[in-house]
């Protein structure tokens, strides 16, 4: 995979970067742990009137590693988690580590942008195990990397290779402000270059602290009691039959009071999204600018019993927003096409007029879905890998855990309400397969010691209440079987189906 790239980059740069000034400039925004099955757009107002309802929102799209490293790698590389070997947060499993600085030097998106001529900029989290003293990634101009997992408060950014401490600067404004002064440079630039910009703000990320203009809103919000709130069944693997069987009162509120401090720090994302596309227009450079709002990952709040956290294969985790507004995107638009994060850096490149990089991204474009006349419409994505390594880090251990493995807690204040979210065993490759009208499918095997499968009709079962794995039609179960099989080791346009 490398060797193949570093070709790319190479033809890329031989091209040179003839007519950058009628390419247009890209701006997104990623947050972080940002479910949209509980609702997690409600209370973006700015957002959903500067971004959706001037553009298209995208129904069915996934991330393909539902924590967060893994998949912002997937976001930048193009690249499944078994192509850039970044398989969960930690530093074992590849989290920034060697493998990926050598892919990020030349691999990710902002690198062969910038080959194409474009000036790029990056503020907020970068990889969890990136540090403040880390060396600047290959390919932006422009540099404000946090050092390590989500802050808001307290924290330290990588500012172009120069380490700046923060106290009590909320981040989220500190991003939209460096935002507002790239842009401004760009005003100011005798380049006249198209721009590219990624903001990832930590909301609405544990810790969950809302800037204090926000601290009193939403006080009588609840989870969703979905049909699958606190409700555990014996069909599910482990984790998830594990005990207790109901998650107790206390968990409950505290599952209340998460879900209504993640709204109040999207409201600053709120707030960020208004900032930029308003900086964006008084520029003069709105118009010429695809604008994506995202996430890396879902979450769960009480969903099949779980407390909360992300790291399962089932909708409330893996599904992601995702916006898009910008020139030729029809208005008001809805679109039901399957798409994943992984899916984004193809389609800057073809909206860029970059060299076709179809032969090596595992990542499809889905460019002529954002164009009302599209020039290449191209064959859509059916069908999904979902990937997950459990972390087996044995320094986790936690013995209230009431169960064997040697597993971290996540949510999990009290051995009475405790499912333990991560271990080796939570290892596992599932195929997301969406079809027109007639196909909604979630088919997975995990990697334990039961060798356990579940699967799902989401057009009968939406909540993934009932586990069909086990009596599924066998020429059904082994279709699936063969496509797991077939992407767990697929590269380029062999992962596109």
């Amino acid at each position: 995979m490398i060797k193949v790239l570093s070709i790319l980059v190479v033809a890329m740069l031989c091209m040179g970067v003839e007519s950058s000034r009628s390419k247009p400039n890209f701006v997104i925004i990623m947050t972080d742990d940002q479910d949209i099955v509980l609702n997690g757009m409600t209370p973006m107002k700015k957002t959903q009137k500067l971004i959706a309802k001037q553009g298209i929102t995208f129904t069915n799209a996934f991330t393909s590693s539902p924590i967060c490293c893994p998949s912002r790698a997937s976001f930048l590389t193009g690249a499944f988690a078994h192509n850039h070997r970044t398989t969960n947060n930690s530093a074992h499993g590849g989290c920034y580590g060697e493998f990926w600085r050598q892919l990020e030097s030349f691999a990710t998106f902002p690198t062969l942008l910038k080959a194409n001529g474009y000036r790029n900029f990056y503020a907020g989290k970068y990889l969890n195990e990136f540090t403040a003293k880390s060396p600047v990634p290959a390919g932006y101009d422009a540099f404000f990397g946090l050092d390590g997992n989500s802050k808001y408060y307290d924290y330290k950014l990588n500012e172009n290779g120069v380490v700046k401490k923060y106290k009590r600067e909320y981040l989220t404004d500190v991003l939209l402000q460096r935002a507002l002064s790239f842009i401004d440079d760009q005003t100011n630039s005798t380049e006249n270059g198209p721009f590219m910009m990624i903001i990832a703000p930590p909301a609405a990320h544990a810790p969950f602290i809302a800037a204090d203009k926000y601290l009193d809103r939403f006080p009588d919000e609840k989870a969703p009691r979905t049909e699958n709130f606190n409700k555990q069944s014996e069909d599910k693997h482990w984790l998830l039959t594990m005990p207790p069987t109901e998650l107790s009162n206390d968990t409950i509120e505290k599952i209340d009071e998460i879900y209504r401090k993640r709204w109040q720090t999207l409201l600053s994302v709120d707030d960020l999204v208004e900032g930029v596309v308003k900086s964006l227009d008084e520029k003069g450079f709105l118009k010429d600018t695809y604008v994506f709002y995202t996430s890396d990952n879902g979450y769960h709040l009480g969903q099949h019993g779980q407390a909360w956290d992300k790291r399962q294969p089932y909708e409330t985790d893996i599904r992601v927003p995702l916006l898009v507004r910008g020139p030729n995107v029809p208005k008001k638009a809805v679109s039901n096409d399957l798409v994943a994060l992984l899916d984004i850096a193809p389609t800057l490149l073809e909206l860029s007029d970059a060299p076709s990089a179809g032969n090596v991204f595992d990542g499809v474009s889905f460019a002529a879905s954002l164009n009302k006349n599209p020039k290449n419409p191209v064959k859509k994505r059916t069908k999904l890998l979902i990937e997950y390594w459990g972390e087996e880090n044995d320094a986790d251990f936690t013995p209230d855990c009431p169960w064997t493995a040697h597993d971290r807690l996540m949510g999990c204040e009290k051995a009475a309400s405790c499912h333990c979210q991560d271990s080796w065993n939570n290892t596992y490759s599932c195929i997301r397969h969406i079809e027109e009208q007639h196909t909604d499918y979630l088919y997975c095997e995990f990697k334990d010691t039961e060798n356990f499968v579940e699967a799902y009709n989401l057009l009968e079962d939406p909540h993934e209440m009932t586990n069909i794995g086990y009596t599924e039609i066998p020429s059904i179960r082994a279709q699936y079987q063969l496509w797991i099989e077939d992407m767990k080791k697929c590269q380029g346009q062999n992962c596109v189906s």
